[in-house]
Order: structure tokens, then sequence, then C-alpha cells
């Protein structure tokens, strides 16, 4: 027996300024699956994460999370779920951890400091751990960004190319552990241009905007 939808769109219509981007969206997506959303660039791919999120409303239609409209259940939403990006987030003068610390106070979960300091070491930030954020390239910025998925606890993942300014070890780091909370029930939501290894996960695409445009 499938199991039962927990985020699904419904009728979404969206629009940057007089341009519709795209209508009539619909989905569902259960625990344990990706949803990867393709098309090209313009087309409104990183729209849609926006209106998943909450962090913009749609045109028409409504994103539900556990079949309640999204507006309606927001703060429970807002503790199952977590955002990344195309930037960082991350405070130029704080450190890992504390960046660890800052984030999950502005997104209310709960923080336990040595699970973050155990999750940026596994994440090869060991070196890292007292210096500012300043101090460190843009792929070890990104890698205190995936640390904060690891450790706000959020069983839905939004991610907006997060293979931004990794290497191929990097890469392969973030296949890791999307299988990881795939395989333990998450769901995430996902864009990228690379290809990615999910070899045992279930994977489904959504096309957003013209195939042709993708």
């Amino acid at each position: 027996m499938d199991s039962p939808p927990v985020l699904s769109a419904h009728d979404l219509e969206c629009a940057r300024g007089d341009r519709s981007l795209f209508v009539g969206m619909n989905f569902a997506l259960a625990a344990g699956e990706l949803l990867m959303v393709q098309g090209g660039n313009g087309q409104g791919k990183t729209s849609l994460l926006r209106l998943l999120t909450g962090l913009s409303s749609p045109v028409a239609g409504e994103v539900q999370w556990r079949g309640r409209a999204i507006a309606h259940t927001r703060e429970t939403f807002h503790r199952d779920m977590v955002y990344l990006g195309h930037t960082n987030g991350i405070k130029e003068d704080l450190t890992p951890v504390e960046n660890l610390r800052f984030q999950a106070g502005l997104s209310g979960h709960a923080f336990d400091a040595s699970l973050a300091e155990s999750t940026l070491r596994k994440l090869g930030l060991a070196r890292c751990l007292d210096l500012p954020a300043r101090v460190l390239s843009f792929g070890q910025r990104r890698r205190v960004a995936l640390a904060g998925l690891l450790t706000a606890g959020a069983v839905l993942w939004i991610l907006d190319e997060p293979l931004t300014g990794l290497d191929v070890h990097g890469v392969a780091l973030v296949e890791s552990i999307l299988r990881d909370h795939l395989n333990r029930g998450g769901m995430v939501v996902m864009t990228t241009h690379q290809p990615l290894t999910l070899d045992g996960v279930a994977v489904r695409t959504l096309q957003v905007g013209r195939q042709e445009d993708a």
C-alpha cells in the first residue's frame, strides 16, 4: 500500500510581475520520497520552492502539509521544514557552531551543541570549528549551511541548488546525506543542475515551465 501524501500542492498558480510562470500545478509527496524540480532558467523553479516554504503566496491554489493548508498550520510546518536557498545564510563573524546556534534560534529548532560540533566534523570542518566564517572558502561555508539541515531535526528539506560550490567529494557527501534522510522517512524537494547518484531511494521529477526551455 502506498504511503499517504504528507506535502501536497493543489492547483498552484504562480506569476512574476505580469508573467505567468505556471498554472494548475498539482503533486503529492510521501515519506521517503524526493521531488526533483526541473526546468530552464527563469521558468519558476525557485518561485515554486518559495511557495512551498510559505515565503511567498500563490496567485491561486494552496500548499498543504499533512492535509492542512500551510497558512493555517504555519508553526507546525516551519518546525517540520528547513530551507536552504542559493545563499548560505551564514553570518561572517560567527564560527560554524555559532552559526548553527543562530540558525536554530531563528527557525525555532532546538539546538544541541555537541550534535552541532560532531555534525560539522562529519562534514569535514574539524579544523574550522573556531574560525569565523569570513575566513572559510565558499565550499566550506556551504558545508556549514548543510550542517544546519542535519541539526534542525526537520522531516522536510527544501533545497535550491544545494551542490553549488562543492567539489566532487562534497557532492558525494550530499548524496549520502540525502539517502540517509530519505531512508529514515524524511522528504526532500530540490533543484540542481548537477547529476546526482541516489540509488535505492524514490526520486520523482516535476517539470516547471516549458519543456523545450529546460
